[in-house]
């Protein structure tokens, strides 16, 4: 028996794909409710995410695992429109034509904004069709420099910088210009006449979750259950300490894959990662109407969010019972940070503030219910030398042979962590641990 700690998708993916392999596996979940970021939360209608999910097109494995599941029928891709709210006004910034007529950049700017998402590299005049291709290459050039270099200075203070600073906080000069590249890679195609399809599951991607655990088996899945010791024996892992409400059990194990947090490893093990995670504080509120007809709002604004994301500009209002459904996030470097500090109900007020002091006609009279979900290592910073600290998926060469490692801090959650990503580590671990067999 291979034990996986941590019920999230990488976990159910690493028991789906070890079952494939007849090897038999359990998942222990530390907390009451699988799934980890991509858990639900009950609206008027379908559930919904606690936090935001999408699909972006180059996400492929996902994809597969919906279609072997019978899901691929209920994939949807509509149109996710974006847009930059600056000096009181909100800036469509999907279609050529509105990013051309954005006007705090240059037609210039604007050029050069547009080779660089295309990954052409028109420095010195000849354009470049593969300066982007390595992204190793660009693992320790600062992210200011880089995009001064390969775009321009307006580029840089007009447009990145405030996605930046509220993506990343006060790390934001730390991070890799790779992730950027990476993260431009990563969104997929565009339609140049609509803009970028982003996927979704009727229903939500629950639904996913829910197949994944009756394709593995609830028998094999435990909840409200720590996993609190490895043992080893002469050939590496003899077995795993559980910890329930009602007492702690060892337990017979050959293999364990840990599909969490590395602080979660690192108790298990000893394993030191260095990879620093920031925290997420994030509010759905439900409404009685829109705020703005966009997906995703950028706010480069003096603001309390980053951004605002209207998921139901992207997903009918219809399927949640007629809710409009806002999330309001805010990344936070530490737990010291002045909103993860505050009460649900003083976030509630924080929030509501903020959107009236960018929205004047919003009222709150329009808002139905407010529900603020915190958790402390949501994303990595993706700093300058971040692939060199990716933890890798079989530990053997680090001294823990039997151990592998499917979470968050692993490869596949590289240039940012997704639901795909986490399928993709799933499988990895699972095929180094039978692999090592």
């Amino acid at each position: 028996m291979i034990a996986i700690v941590g019920g999230g998708i990488a976990g159910l993916a690493a028991a789906r794909r070890l079952q494939s392999r007849g090897v038999e596996a359990r998942v222990f979940e530390a907390s009451e409710q699988v799934g980890g970021l991509a858990a639900t939360r009950e609206t008027a209608g379908d559930p919904i995410e606690k936090f935001y999910h999408h699909l972006s097109a180059s996400e492929e494995t996902i994809v597969d695992v919906l279609e072997e599941l019978g899901l691929g029928d209920d994939l949807r891709w509509p149109i996710g429109k974006n847009a930059y709210y600056v000096d009181g006004t909100v800036h469509p910034m999907d279609k050529p034509w509105e990013i051309l007529a954005f006007p705090h950049m240059s037609l210039y700017d604007t050029f050069r904004l547009a080779m660089l998402t295309q990954e052409i590299d028109v420095r010195g005049g000849v354009p470049s069709f593969d300066t982007y291709e390595n992204l190793e290459d660009f693992e320790d050039v600062p992210i200011e420099e880089f995009l001064v270099d390969h775009t321009t200075r307006g580029v840089y203070e007009q447009f990145f910088e405030p996605l930046l600073e509220a993506k990343f906080g006060e790390r934001m000069d730390d991070v890799s210009a790779a992730w950027l590249l990476g993260r431009i890679k990563f969104r997929g195609e565009r339609d140049l006449l609509r803009g970028e399809p982003l996927g979704y599951l009727d229903g939500g991607f629950g639904r996913l979750l829910d197949a994944m655990v009756e394709d593995v088996g609830r028998d094999v899945i435990e909840t409200g259950t720590r996993v609190t010791e490895i043992h080893r024996g002469d050939d590496g892992v003899a077995g795993v300490t559980v910890e329930r409400e009602d007492g702690s059990e060892t337990l017979d194990a050959d293999g364990v894959v840990v599909a969490a947090m590395p602080n979660v490893l690192e108790d298990l093990t000893g394993y030191e990662c260095d990879i620093t995670f920031q925290g997420t504080v994030c509010s759905i509120v439900s409404m009685d109407r829109s705020l703005t007809d966009t997906y995703w709002l950028n706010i480069a604004d003096d603001a309390p969010f980053g951004a605002l994301i209207e998921h139901t500009n992207f997903i009918s209002e219809k399927r949640y019972g007629g809710e409009h459904l806002l999330y309001v996030p805010k990344y936070v470097q530490s737990r010291d940070d002045e909103v993860w500090q505050m009460s649900d109900e003083e976030v509630r007020d924080h929030w509501l503030s903020g959107i009236e002091d960018l929205f004047p006609e919003f009222d709150r009279s329009h808002v139905n219910w407010v529900e603020t979900f915190r958790n402390p290592r949501t994303a990595p910073v993706y700093e300058r030398g971040y692939l060199d600290m990716v933890i890798p998926y079989d530990l053997a060469g680090e001294g823990h042979e039997g151990v592998y490692y499917a979470g968050m801090a692993s490869r596949a959650q590289y240039p940012e962590r997704s639901l795909n990503g986490g399928i993709v580590a799933g499988y990895e671990a699972a095929d180094a641990a039978t692999d090592a067999e």
